[in-house]
């Protein structure tokens, strides 16, 4: 019994020391650490981002909208007298210029016509010359008192009334020549020709609805679009003066320039039903690139702005205090800055407050900014050849 206890009382004493042993090494250790200094940590490495610097440019101002384009003029040739339609002169979708023949219709009645009036004229005419003749004669047997004075004036009458024969002969030759040249139909406009409505051989009426072929003038051509109401002042504003403005049409799909014109019309009302104004541009269109029925973007240039700060749209980012761009300082160091923008147009965002020219803004990264963040200018992917 007593040699247990004596077991028992040498495993505690190992106990005892151990623990002491443990709480001295425990004791040194946060001595030793509290006189290390401590490290400090690495400082973070910059974000790649792209910037852009701001541009100081002249932009121009405009408004857009969307249109159609039209012909510029649209005819429906029809004939103005009946008979056979002998010849056509135009192919299906040509171009056509003023004054040139499309078609002849049978001439030869409205010929016989002419001749039939000019005839009736020479005829009263020499009525009218041996009139005269005798009515000088009955003159002068009047002096002598060889004829009574109601002879002379039966004379006089029958003088008149063979000019007024003669007069009303000229007209009938003028109407029958007019009859005879719409025979050869011509091209009131230059345009284009569409679809022929008639075959030679077939009898034409003046009465008939159909008509020959439509005309449509394409060169120069023009395009209706709209634009909201409240750019009605901003428009009547810009064309104060008689100043022309510069419409731009621009392919729906890409964006592509078609053609450049001038406003011609700004409608007289609104339309109460879309709160728009209608309006008309017409453009030179040579190479055709317009065409009747086309959808078309539309931009109406009301001026320039001169000295616009601009920076691409894609800087300026959106959020719950408005809109706002990364400035970068001296040092590499990213800093939100808000700004005021006046417009975005063509990609370009123009700045009225925030920014000034020559200051380098963030184009790209954004997202992977905050406030004070160190940037460092990503390398940019080289250009494709």
């Amino acid at each position: 019994m007593t040699r247990q206890r004596k077991t028992q009382s040498a495993i505690a004493i190992a106990l005892v020391l151990i623990a002491a042993g443990g709480v001295t090494f425990w004791s040194a250790s946060r001595k030793a650490d509290a006189e290390t200094p401590p490290s400090k940590p690495p400082a973070p490495a910059p974000t790649l981002v792209t910037t852009v610097k701001a541009s100081d440019e002249s932009v121009p101002i405009y408004l857009t909208g969307v249109g159609t384009v039209q012909a510029n003029a649209t005819v429906t040739v029809k004939v103005r007298v009946d008979g056979e339609l002998q010849k056509v002169g135009f192919a299906e979708g040509q171009d056509v210029k003023a004054g040139q023949v499309l078609a002849e219709i049978d001439p030869r009645s409205f010929q016989a016509q002419l001749g039939q009036v000019v005839a009736a004229r020479a005829k009263d005419q020499a009525q009218l010359d041996n009139a005269k003749r005798d009515l000088v004669r009955y003159t002068d047997l009047i002096k002598q008192d060889a004829t009574t004075q109601q002879t002379l004036d039966t004379q006089r009458a029958l003088v008149a009334q063979l000019e007024a024969a003669l007069k009303n002969d000229d007209a009938q030759i003028e109407y029958a020549k007019v009859q005879l040249g719409y025979t050869t139909i011509i091209s009131p406009l230059s345009g284009r020709t569409g679809a022929r409505l008639v075959d030679p051989g077939n009898i034409v009426h003046a009465t008939d609805t159909t008509g020959l072929v439509v005309i449509n003038q394409i060169d120069p051509i023009a395009t209706t679009f709209t634009l909201p109401e409240d750019a009605l002042q901003q428009v009547n504003k810009a064309i104060q003066g008689g100043k022309s403005l510069k419409v731009v049409a621009y392919a729906r799909d890409g964006g592509d320039k078609l053609a450049t014109g001038t406003l011609s019309l700004v409608n007289n009302q609104i339309d109460t039903t879309t709160g728009t104004v209608s309006l008309k541009g017409t453009f030179p269109n040579p190479a055709h690139a317009l065409w009747p029925g086309q959808y078309v973007n539309v931009s109406l240039v009301l001026g320039e702005r001169s000295h616009a700060i601009t920076l691409p749209s894609a800087a300026v980012q959106r959020g719950n205090a408005g809109t706002y761009v990364y400035v970068v300082n001296a040092s590499n160091e990213a800093q939100l800055q808000k700004v005021k923008v006046a417009q975005i147009q063509d990609g370009k965002a123009i700045i009225d407050q925030g920014v000034q020219a020559g200051q380098r803004v963030v184009l790209d990264g954004q997202y992977k900014l905050k406030p004070g963040a160190t940037i460092a200018e990503a390398d940019k992917p080289a250009a494709s050849h």
